[in-house]
């Protein structure tokens, strides 16, 4: 019995293996087919540059673009902190308060259908070209999914067991504390993965418009000089930022939410 338990375990870990082999293969026929693309000349080398050329590209100005990937880094983690903080205390209250979740619900709601690129040149023009414009364009494209994620993980709770701590007598802050928080980590964390994406895009869109340093700023230059290989190597650099920022909120998910990983 033990062995065909452990068995049917390896074959689960065999598959999954497989099955998480299967992007970096499509992955790496993308790129074949890219630089075949490239090499035959079948798309011009001005309109899009063979990945050979975007990591030449990379390598060269890797220390030029580790400058400014500082600055941005610095933006992006400034606005997420402090995104995530005002997520958290607005779903808090909104949870507690139905009244504050009926007037500040619709207003958040209508708040993400104005677009980041209309908003970056007003916060330029009120708090000049330093850091803080970028932060705050930060924080108000990061802030809503930590906000609605949490909100519903929660009101998800069950019932049953928020009437069970009423019945010991629990005080709100300890329903807080060992029934709904901990129920709604999950949401939680996965709003941090998308307020993660939304940080990094929302420090380079505010960049474009307007900065002295960042990524956002060296791909307006690059962008500039027609140089399409440096364009694409700072594209893909800050996709990989996105996706190791993304790794670490994973493992700060499985650090605090131990039983999950039991399970």
């Amino acid at each position: 019995m033990f062995n065909k338990k452990r068995a049917s375990l390896e074959i689960g870990e065999m598959m999954n293996k497989k099955i998480n082999i299967v992007p970096v293969v499509v992955i790496i026929l993308l790129l074949i087919i890219w630089q075949a693309a490239c090499t035959l000349e079948w798309v011009p080398r001005f309109m899009l540059p063979s990945p050979i050329n975007v990591v030449k590209a990379f390598v060269t100005d890797f220390s030029l673009l580790m400058d400014h990937a500082k600055v941005t880094l610095l933006e992006a983690v400034l606005g997420l902190f402090f995104g995530i903080l005002l997520g958290f205390v607005c779903a808090v209250l909104m949870d507690t308060f139905p009244i504050v979740k009926k007037g500040l619900y619709p207003i958040l709601v209508i708040s993400q259908t104005i677009p980041a690129v209309a908003i970056a040149p007003l916060l330029i023009l009120w708090f000049s070209y330093g850091m803080t414009p970028k932060v705050i364009l930060v924080v108000l494209v990061s802030f809503f999914p930590m906000a609605v994620g949490l909100l519903d993980g929660l009101q998800s709770v069950d019932e049953d067991m928020i009437k069970l701590m009423h019945s010991m007598k629990a005080t709100r802050w300890q329903i807080f504390q060992y029934v709904k928080l901990p129920a709604a980590l999950p949401e939680f964390f996965s709003g941090v993965r998308i307020a993660v994406a939304y940080s990094v895009v929302g420090a380079v869109i505010s960049e474009w418009l307007g900065g002295f340093s960042g990524l956002g700023v060296y791909m307006t230059r690059v962008k500039k000089s027609m140089a399409y290989d440096k364009m694409f190597a700072v594209i893909f650099f800050v996709s990989a930022i996105s996706l190791i920022l993304m790794a670490f909120v994973s493992v700060l998910q499985k650090k605090a939410m131990p039983w999950a990983q039991k399970k």
